[in-house]
């Protein structure tokens, strides 16, 4: 029998990587992560800990200007925005030591520098940057290591636009705006998905003009039209300019501005704006790693994976940004850590449920979801019903002053099973997570109509919206 450096040698330190790195210490297996740069990968330093923090911002210059309502006068002449990115890097950086703390005390060794394949059970590390030798302090580079399974988790970055390089000067990428200390006047927003929402809820809260492009027909294309239509007028309400339907051709630098070219159902228009943030996706990391000489072909850069997420490849597992799955932090997670209990001998799921993957985007107000759209239920002609419950109708919306919003059930009508759930309002991606419990637990909407809820409680609007679909909602 071959003798391994390791059980399991890792590929990215990130929420899939380290996630799965600690699972599989903790089940029994000598597990290392290779990382060039800091632990916690996009997500804890360029992603969603550091935008958080800054919208958590936001919200709080939103709610002193709320202030005014009851008579109190708010300076936020002196707001200074380089603080705010200070908060988010010492948020980013308190989380990024904290998954090294984690990594040590569960055993398992953090290796600096870039990993590369170059078998089957081996990984050549190198100095970031790519090229052999002792470049990293007290990193792996140089070292030849031997696993007996191999995790790629390398994640993914901004995907590009032709015509629109990024240079994070004029034209930036979501790590370039969360990297300012000082907003632009005037900003043009290409992409309206998830990322491209909450950029302009942050700078529309901070004062910035804000042009938000959208090739397709509705903001959050992913997500449930109905759903997208309400945060579509409350953005709207707040001055936020919304291009549907409409792409950027190109664009020329005028003096100090940009001229923007849009395409859109009213013909040609152009904008002029301060800055260009381009965030439509994200691409995976998974080139000069060794897939081409492993014989592993990719898919427009994505890895093939089978059950247990391995690759055709014996021994070569992939999970996370670098496969064919929803690029969420959450989900990478999962997904390494049914790698490591594979790897353990215990029998996991083969793959994850993809109808229940929930999903959260924290502007204002925020939307959670999962499983089937109307849209998707309808084109799948399925037999179902919808139920939607208007949070004006929950009396805690009222008293808190947050009454936009809705949550939204679809049900299969002969057997009752819920096929997805929609919520928008203020804390939908915490009240999401009572619908996705029901669906997991296999309980049908009666169950939820039925559980007594805390008055007054914006759950409730989850409960009337199960009651809706028993035909019963008390308050609407």
């Amino acid at each position: 029998m071959a003798s391994y450096d390791y059980d399991l040698l890792v590929l990215g330190a990130g929420p899939g990587g380290y996630v799965a790195a600690i699972r599989a210490a903790q089940l029994g297996l000598k597990t290392a992560v290779v990382e060039k740069d800091k632990p916690g990968g996009v997500c804890l330093n360029i992603g969603c800990i550091p935008s958080k923090a800054i919208i958590h911002s936001a919200e709080l210059v939103r709610s002193a200007q709320e202030l005014g309502e009851l008579g109190a006068k708010v300076d936020l002449s002196s707001l200074d925005y380089a603080k705010v990115f200070a908060g988010s890097r010492k948020a980013a950086d308190t989380l990024s030591r904290g998954v090294a703390f984690l990594l040590k005390k569960n055993n398992v060794e953090l290796i600096s520098g870039e990993g590369v394949i170059t078998a089957a059970h081996e990984v050549q590390v190198r100095a970031a940057g790519g090229k052999d030798g002792a470049g990293v302090a007290g990193g792996g580079a140089g070292r030849k290591l031997t696993a007996k399974s191999i995790l790629i988790a390398t994640g993914s970055r901004p995907r590009p636009l032709p015509g629109f390089d990024f240079d994070e000067k004029l034209v930036l990428s979501s790590t370039g705006a969360l990297m300012l200390q000082e907003l632009p006047k005037r900003v043009c927003v290409l992409g309206g998905g998830a990322i491209g929402v909450e950029f302009a809820h942050i700078m529309n809260a901070f004062g910035v003009e804000v042009h938000l492009v959208e090739m397709l027909e509705h903001l959050l294309p992913l997500e449930d039209a109905e759903v997208a239509e309400v945060l579509t007028r409350s953005f709207k309400k707040r001055g936020i300019k919304i291009y549907t339907s409409t792409r950027a051709s190109s664009y020329a630098k005028s003096g100090k501005a940009l001229k923007v070219k849009l395409e859109g159902p009213e013909g040609a228009k152009e904008l002029e704006v301060d800055k260009i943030l381009l965030v439509v996706g994200r691409i995976p990391n998974t080139e000069g790693i060794g897939l081409e000489e492993l014989g592993i072909a990719t898919d427009k850069g994505f890895v093939p994976v089978g059950d247990h997420y391995q690759t055709p490849v014996p021994g070569v597992f992939a999970a996370g940004d670098v496969i064919r799955s929803p690029m969420l932090a959450h989900v990478a997670s999962a997904e390494g850590e049914l790698v490591a209990e594979y790897l353990a001998g215990h029998n996991p799921p083969a793959r994850l449920d993809p109808h229940a993957m929930p999903g959260g985007v924290y502007c204002e107000p925020q939307v959670a979801s999962f499983g089937l759209t109307e849209a998707q239920a309808t084109e799948q002609k399925l037999d179902f019903q919808k139920a939607v419950f208007p949070y004006r109708g929950a009396g805690k919306s009222v008293a808190i002053g947050r009454t936009e919003g809705l949550v939204k059930i679809l049900v299969q009508k002969e057997t009752r099973e819920i096929l997805g759930a929609h919520v928008v309002g203020a804390e939908a991606t915490e009240l999401i997570h009572e619908l996705l419990l029901a669906k997991t637990a296999e309980l049908l909407p009666e169950d939820m109509a039925t559980m007594i809820h805390a008055h007054p409680t914006l759950s409730e609007a989850v409960m009337e919206a199960a009651r809706a679909a028993e035909g019963w909602a008390i308050h609407v």
